[in-house]
């Protein structure tokens, strides 16, 4: 049975207070998901059994493109599109053990220039993956406008025997307008644990005003990057082969590992080559990971 709750709203709460101008305010939305493994007519199927939401943060309907018995595809709305000064969203997942979900996002998520008041947005998501469960965490880019200014936080919690792939592909400015990231200030945190020990830590700050941005020994004056990770694959060289073999060369993107975790880097100008980048190595990745060939989510082709 799946549950479906809505968080109780407060009228006198600062977090709410979406209708200021000042540097006090605030639009918090949050959605909580869980996923788990029933049996159902002697089969395993993956179901959304909780879904708790506070504010413009929804999800359609599960899909079952690869069948009954296949992933669970889910995906994630914020009908607003973007994030302007103030907004909040929190994001919380977890697959159950057995379970297979795949969530997406119906479109590119834009982070807007920031207020005369300079107010910050907020973006934090956790994942978490029980043993024998399996996470495909893809949303489509995001697209970071002049002046915006904000932190996204992105935490992984996996269990031993968990198996979890994801990306973030982040475009900055706006160049068909020409409008180029001038302005504004980007932070990002990564944190990725198995069993509570950290496999892979990382903080970047994206400030066009600072020498890294434009330095060669950092960002080069790039405007397009994407990080794809990957935990769970029985063969890890075998993986970074396939991937490196079977996508088109390019001085843009790099594969390595650490740790357990595979990491592929993009780093450079074109939004459309970073997208299809991570979706050709997710295509490789994929059947190496679950033992199922990529079924593309319909949402991509819209």
């Amino acid at each position: 049975m799946t549950v479906f709750e809505r968080l109780p709203a407060n009228p006198l709460s600062q977090e709410d207070s979406g209708h200021r101008f000042d540097a006090d305010r605030r639009w918090a939305a949050s959605i909580q998901l869980g996923f788990e493994a029933r049996q159902e007519q002697k089969s395993s199927i993956t179901r959304m059994t909780r879904i708790r939401h506070k504010g413009p943060l929804r999800v359609q309907r599960p899909f079952y493109p690869e069948g009954k018995t296949g992933c669970c595809h889910v995906y994630l709305l914020h009908p607003p599109g973007g994030l302007v000064s103030g907004d909040s969203l929190g994001i919380d997942v977890t697959v159950g053990q057995g379970a297979h979900t795949l969530l997406t996002t119906p479109a590119a998520a834009k982070l807007y220039k920031a207020d005369r008041n300079g107010v910050a947005w907020g973006q934090h998501t956790g994942l978490k993956v029980a043993t024998g469960g399996t996470l495909e965490y893809l949303p489509q880019e995001t697209l970071a406008f002049n002046g915006s200014k904000g932190e996204q936080t992105t935490t992984i919690e996996l269990e031993s025997g968990a198996k979890c792939i994801g990306w973030e592909v982040l475009a900055l400015g706006r160049p068909v307008g020409d409008l180029p990231f001038v302005t504004g200030h980007l932070e990002q945190r990564f944190s990725l644990s198995l069993e509570g020990k950290p496999l892979w830590l990382e903080r970047q700050i994206l400030d066009p005003t600072h020498p890294r941005f434009q330095g060669k020994w950092g960002q080069g004056g790039a405007t397009v990057q994407a990080t794809l990770w990957v935990v769970g694959l029985e063969d890890e060289p075998g993986a970074i082969e396939a991937i490196r073999e079977q996508l088109p060369e390019s001085k843009h993107w790099a594969v390595t590992r650490r740790r357990g975790v595979v990491l592929l880097r993009y780093l450079g100008n074109e939004r459309n080559e970073a997208w299809a980048t991570c979706q050709h190595a997710w295509e490789v990745l994929r059947p190496m990971l679950t033992g199922q060939p990529a079924v593309i989510p319909r949402i991509w082709l819209t």
